[in-house]
């Protein structure tokens, strides 16, 4: 079994099933002039509609003219036979060919171009994943709704906010997948802001009729009942509040009764709980025991250095063992950590060629996917959310430049390796931690391949746009 090296490009951003443009920020762009043309389309609409009623709104001035003329006089007016004629002319004419004006349709450019654009707009499940990207970015870093909401992002150019709907949307996605936690931040934010006044067409009773199911997932009885009785207080008619205010009413009675039995000198301890007023629940535990660490690694709080250990770390100038094509132009190379010996390279590709990899790349992304390990068949996954495409030397003389490139740093041969891979990440894109290699119980996991397992991985990062320095 020959060891098998991989080739990866990837297009680092921070940020095929139908549609998917959550998973690769490289094609929500084209989303963006998609909606300009859009709006351009409903521009000329407007323009028309407009002209129509400026039509309309003059021959409607000009008849109240005429017709608070002749109804001052009905007699006198239509002595004069040229009124009487114009009169029968414009109830038999005039009129008809306002009503086809008014009737004139000049909808019909717009609605075709909205059914066409529409085929290629993102899906129920796009907004999914983009309102769960949006989720992941808030746990990783540790960002409250408010700070989301409002748009106070450090590091970013632009800043938008979330009215009180998209809380809301947030909010019903997380309920939707059974995430609770999320459901109770996102609700509360949009309560929050629709207290403050602000205009929205979701109603508070929507908003609690979620947050307190979702606070009682919790087993904060108390806070469920507080929130329900608002509910009701601003909605008496509604059902599903009225039996679940009884029901928890019920639960809570039973367990006042428990504790009563357990502590029979002191039955009123139950009665006299304080109502939880904060929503502060702490986050569940999920299926990923590194989940901590690595993302406060994303955070960038990893394991410092000593200052010892940093005295080790060195730059220089590589060669690839004096590799005759690294003699004159050698790569800078920098120790990034002593133990593993991880090290960086810097300028390896140019601006030129980066551009024409994602060129090539572009139009090939496909959600990327990740080998079942039950049935050995390739399939998407949440842990890894992004697009790939893969490079064949043939596509162009670039590939075949960065391929060389990455042999004469190694020192391993291109021969055995897998084709290159450019990879893109869309909103909270991310591959949690995994192994590149098969271990053990995946004896044939590149047996397709017939290259052996898998002994490193070389990837290049790419910032999403240059700036000048």
């Amino acid at each position: 079994m020959k060891p098998c090296l991989q080739l990866v490009f990837l297009v680092f951003l921070i940020c095929h099933t139908e549609a998917e443009f959550f998973t690769s920020i490289g094609q929500m762009t084209d989303l963006i002039y998609a909606e300009k043309d859009l709006v351009q389309s409903l521009k000329e609409y407007i323009r028309a509609e407009e002209a129509k009623l400026s039509q309309i709104k003059s021959w409607a001035e000009k008849m109240d003219v005429l017709t608070s003329k002749s109804t001052s006089d009905p007699e006198g007016y239509l002595a004069h036979p040229v009124n009487a004629y114009k009169l029968v002319k414009r109830l038999n004419t005039d009129w008809l060919e306002l009503e086809n004006l008014v009737l004139q349709d000049t909808t019909n450019g717009f609605i075709a171009n909205l059914t066409i654009q529409r085929q290629f707009f993102p899906t129920e499940e796009d907004e999914t994943g983009a309102a769960k990207a949006l989720m992941r970015l808030q746990d990783t870093y540790k960002l409250d709704p408010e700070t989301l909401s409002r748009g106070n992002l450090p590091g970013t150019k632009y800043k938008s906010s979330l009215t009180v709907s998209d809380c809301f949307g947030m909010g019903k996605t997380a309920y939707n997948d059974g995430d609770y936690y999320h459901t109770v931040l996102w609700m509360e934010q949009a309560l929050k802001q629709h207290d403050e006044g602000e205009d929205t067409t979701v109603s508070k009773v929507e908003i609690l009729d979620y947050l307190s199911y979702a606070v009682f997932q919790f087993g904060d009885l108390h806070r469920a009942m507080e929130l329900t009785r608002r509910l009701i207080s601003l909605d008496s008619t509604h059902e599903r509040a009225g039996s679940n205010l009884r029901y928890f009413e019920k639960l809570l009675e039973k367990e006042r009764e428990e504790k009563s039995r357990e502590n029979p000198l002191n039955k009123t301890t139950a009665a006299t709980e304080p109502v939880v007023q904060s929503g502060a629940y702490e986050r569940p535990l999920d299926y990923l025991p590194e989940r901590d660490i690595y993302e406060a690694l994303c955070r960038g709080e990893g394991v410092k250095m000593t200052p010892r250990r940093q005295k080790r770390l060195f730059c220089r100038y590589h060669n690839g063992n004096r590799n005759p094509h690294l003699l004159i132009a050698p790569f800078k190379e920098e120790d990034e950590w002593d133990s593993p010996h991880i090290v960086r390279y810097y300028d390896v590709m140019s601006d030129e060629e980066i551009e024409k990899i994602k060129q090539l790349a572009k139009p090939r992304l496909a959600r990327a996917t990740v080998r079942d390990p039950k049935t050995g068949v390739l399939t998407v996954a949440s842990y890894r959310v992004s697009k790939s495409s893969w490079l064949e030397e043939d596509d162009d003389p670039v590939v075949g430049k960065v391929n060389q490139r990455m042999q004469q740093i190694t020192g391993l041969t291109v021969k055995t390796a897998e084709l290159l891979q450019v990879a893109n990440y869309g909103m909270g894109g991310q591959y949690e931690p995994h192994f590149d290699f098969s271990r053990k119980d995946e004896p044939d996991a590149f047996k397709r391949l017939g290259t052996g397992n898998r002994v490193a991985t070389f990837l290049n990062y790419v910032p999403s746009r240059r700036t000048p320095e």
